[in-house]
């Protein structure tokens, strides 16, 4: 690993470019040329042992464990075109930060990041952040399915709209591979990473975006597209893209009463949380670094994703916790010591949130995130 370590991507801004939905709220910083991640060997010593897949198949979504597929990365039946919806319909609507009790917006100036403390190089120190507005799209996807006055399972999204996962859900519903179930997907309060609005939103180590959520978005849902959201932990998810993949598990994580299942593609499990708090010193590292080991196991099931090209040091931190990868497969590991029911998938020949690898399992991963559920009901 000391080899990979050399390879340093300087762009703040990498992650947010690969996602779905990220509202930017300043310029991108100067365009640097960078070296390109290695892509790692899913059997590297030290990173859990996983089943090899044949090129273009996927896990089954009835089974735990460790898989690898790739390097070929075909759409699944009916995601080809993704973003359609033929079965179901989407209501769209947009909330501002003077509306927000709970994230009144904050930006970090254009072109800055920040610099380690010196004491301390797993501290950043961000003197560039200040107060700003935002505003946000918030999405549902409603089945025609649903019936209306019933309350409904769903799923909340992270970087939204998500128009590849309303159009799963359009594809998997009508075939009873899933519940008939609600998706509620967010967008982020703009920017990335530290100082940024989507990094104090879904970086944070605490329960603070889940009441966000709870308090704030879900009851205007509810209003806007006149459905009932079920209160039971087991038919509620979340689920997310980089930071918005830890930003799920966070939610779950703190907040169990609410949320029993998680999906996360390149979770940003890494040192990311700005401002610094001593008792989460690492960030979403202390997942498999501390909480998850010496934690009782929560009633949470997990599936998630990690490219073999994925991010390694994306910033000026060097404190050896910003490499996705390896971050992931500690995940993987302290996940099955625990006794956690989880799915890891390493995908050869994959970048960071990688579009096609999404295309080709986002089917799957949503079926073995709703194992248990009944199938039954709706229209």
């Amino acid at each position: 690993m000391s080899s990979l370590l050399r390879f340093h991507i300087m762009a703040i801004g990498l992650c947010a470019s690969a996602l779905p939905g990220i509202a930017q709220t300043s310029a991108p910083a100067k365009h640097e040329e960078r070296p390109v991640p290695p892509a790692r060997d899913p059997h590297t010593a030290g990173y859990v042992e996983a089943k090899e897949l044949p090129n273009g198949a996927v896990p089954p979504g009835t089974a735990d464990g460790n898989f690898i597929i790739g390097p070929t990365h075909n759409p699944a039946p009916g995601l080809s075109g993704a973003g359609a919806v033929v079965n179901g319909k989407v209501i769209e609507f947009t909330m501002s930060s003077p509306e927000s009790k709970t994230y009144p917006g904050i930006a970090r100036e254009a072109g800055t990041f920040g610099t380690p403390d010196p004491k301390n190089p797993a501290k950043l120190i961000v003197t560039t952040s200040h107060p700003a507005p935002y505003t946000r799209k918030v999405a549902v996807y409603v089945p025609t399915q649903y019936v209306p006055g019933t309350a409904s399972p769903f799923l909340v999204s992270a970087d939204g709209p998500d128009g590849m996962l309303f159009s799963a859900l359009d594809n998997l519903i009508p075939q009873h591979k899933l519940p008939v179930m609600i998706a509620v997907s967010i967008a982020n309060g703009g920017g990335d990473a530290q100082g940024s609005e989507r990094g104090l939103e879904y970086d944070t180590m605490s329960g603070k975006y889940a009441e966000f959520v709870e308090q704030e978005i879900l009851p205007r849902v509810e209003a806007a597209a006149h459905v009932r959201l079920t209160k039971d932990p087991d038919g509620r998810g979340t689920m997310g893209y980089s930071s918005g993949g830890a930003c799920a598990l966070i939610m779950a994580w703190y907040h169990p009463e609410l949320y029993h299942r998680v999906l996360a593609y390149s979770g940003t499990f890494v040192n990311q949380q700005w401002p610094w708090n001593p008792e989460t010193p690492h960030g979403a590292w202390e997942f498999h670094e501390h909480l998850i080991p010496d934690n009782p196991a929560k009633p949470i099931r997990i599936w998630m994703e990690v490219g073999d090209k994925d991010l390694l040091n994306p910033n000026v931190m060097r404190d050896d916790m910003h490499d996705w990868v390896l971050a992931n497969e500690r995940m993987a590991k302290v996940l099955a010591a625990n006794g956690y029911h989880y799915q890891f998938v390493f995908a050869r020949n994959a970048v960071h949130v990688d579009r096609a690898v999404r295309q080709q399992t986002l089917p799957e991963a949503l079926e073995y995130l709703w194992q248990g559920y009944p199938r039954a009901g709706g229209k």
